[in-house]
């Protein structure tokens, strides 16, 4: 298992290029199985799970060329069926959360999909109702072995339905999206998911031959056409990056610019962390953050403490609330978080707590911070990391600390973020992977 010891203390500087975006990578990397055509995807970030859906697909029968360093070429002209059935799919599929998107376009192209209970993040239960009673009411029958934990999807065809959404899940939605595109009639899609990602996945759909509209809406209508064709597209920067990195720069006092970042896409982001007092400034395409040395959070109207919270886009995404979270205890002020989604992401806060910060658990969704500003002087530590956005956040804190942190279990963060340590480091960090 590998792990990174860290050196705080030191400030960044200089620019950095954030990564095609993960969430979006493995949601149309799996729309390549809906056409027997060539798919071209740029900007794919070289991450553990994305790497991981490739290699599975590829086992699959896709036929995958890498381009260059970012670029992919997908061609499911034919897809071995039989090696669904086998242990070697299993142990792959169930090892990886995003495995659960290849439903939609199995089902809709080959009319049948076996999947594992997938993997992922232990942030709490993440259930599938969504994905599956969507794909049912398009007509797929469902089995679930509680024994093996596997799932069989069947559907002799898809007709097209209206449906209205249990939660705005992004996943759900997508997968549901990638069944509907090939059914015959028309799907409409009501809470949809209307996340960037998703809307990126719906562009991509319609190059293919797709008819969808009401795209950036949570209101999406589908025509069902027969066939898809091939397409070129180029995956968004990851948003979550490009937070982790504003982040890094406030808590070390460091002037970065953050290049090439879709500003547009950015949503309430950028005016989450102003509101804990981070200065931050659009320079075209690219943020600019300036050396700050003491940030202040802000307070409501009335004076009551700032409370962040996530919410379905265009609310905040629940992915940044870890990094918003330790952020906030160098600030001078006090915040309340509060994470909706997941019962167990707020759990690593007892880490941040033995480096000295000022944080109250209140329940498992919600945490208070009370930011000791330029008096809060963090202690290096000794962590795990449990998940993708915890990982990044202990390495944010660390980067901060006096003194020598370990973080073991970094799989975890190699998951979501590409070469962390190699890029931090030519910015001035010091961080070796052990």
């Amino acid at each position: 298992m590998a792990s990174f010891q860290i050196e705080g203390g030191h400030r960044l500087s200089g620019s950095i290029t954030p990564q095609g975006a993960k969430n979006e990578a493995l949601q149309v990397i799996c729309a390549a199985l809906l056409t027997p055509h060539t798919i071209t995807i740029s900007n794919i970030p070289d991450i553990l799970d994305v790497n991981n859906l490739i290699r599975l697909i590829s086992d699959m029968g896709v036929i995958v060329h890498r381009k260059n360093e970012n670029t992919y070429s997908f061609k499911a002209e034919t897809i071995k069926m039989d090696y669904l059935q086998t242990e070697d799919f299993y142990r792959k599929s169930a090892s990886l959360r995003g495995s659960v998107m290849l439903v939609g376009p199995m089902i809709a192209r080959f009319g049948k999909a076996i999947i594992p209970k997938p993997g992922g993040d232990r942030i709490g239960r993440r259930r599938l109702d969504t994905h599956f009673v969507g794909i049912q009411k398009l007509g797929a029958d469902f089995k679930y072995d509680p024994k093996a934990k596997l799932y069989e999807i069947e559907a002799k065809k898809l007709t097209g339905c209206y449906m209205l959404l249990d939660e705005a899940s992004v996943t759900g939605t997508a997968n549901i999206l990638m069944a509907a595109v090939l059914a015959k009639g028309i799907t409409t899609i009501y809470n949809a998911a209307c996340e960037p990602y998703l809307q990126q996945l719906c562009r991509m759909l319609n190059l293919m031959g797709a008819k969808i509209s009401g795209i950036g809406s949570n209101l999406l209508t589908i025509e069902g056409v027969v066939s898809l064709k091939g397409c070129e597209h180029r995956i968004l920067p990851d948003m979550i990056e490009i937070g982790s990195f504003i982040g890094m720069a406030a808590m070390t006092a460091s002037e970065i610019t953050i290049k090439n970042v879709a500003y547009n896409e950015l949503g309430n982001i950028p005016d989450s962390f102003r509101r804990l007092g981070i200065q931050l400034e659009q320079r075209g395409d690219d943020i600019f953050i300036p050396q700050q040395d003491s940030y202040n959070i802000e307070s409501f109207i009335d004076g009551s403490i700032m409370t962040i919270a996530d919410a379905p886009w265009p609310g905040l995404t629940p992915d940044l609330l870890s990094v918003l979270l330790v952020v906030a205890t160098k600030a001078q002020g006090s915040v309340l978080i509060h994470q909706k989604m997941f019962e167990s992401r707020l759990f690593f806060v007892d880490k941040l707590i033995d480096m000295g910060a000022q944080i109250i658990l209140c329940d498992p969704h919600r945490a208070t911070v009370i930011g000791q500003g330029n008096h809060l002087n963090l202690r290096a530590s000794t962590m795990i990391s449990p998940d993708i956005r915890a990982g990044i956040a202990l390495l944010i804190a660390a980067l901060c600390a006096e003194g020598t942190s370990t973080i073991h279990n970094i799989d975890q963060i190699d998951r979501g973020y590409q070469d962390i340590d190699k890029r931090l480091n030519a910015l001035g960090a010091n961080i070796k992977r052990i």
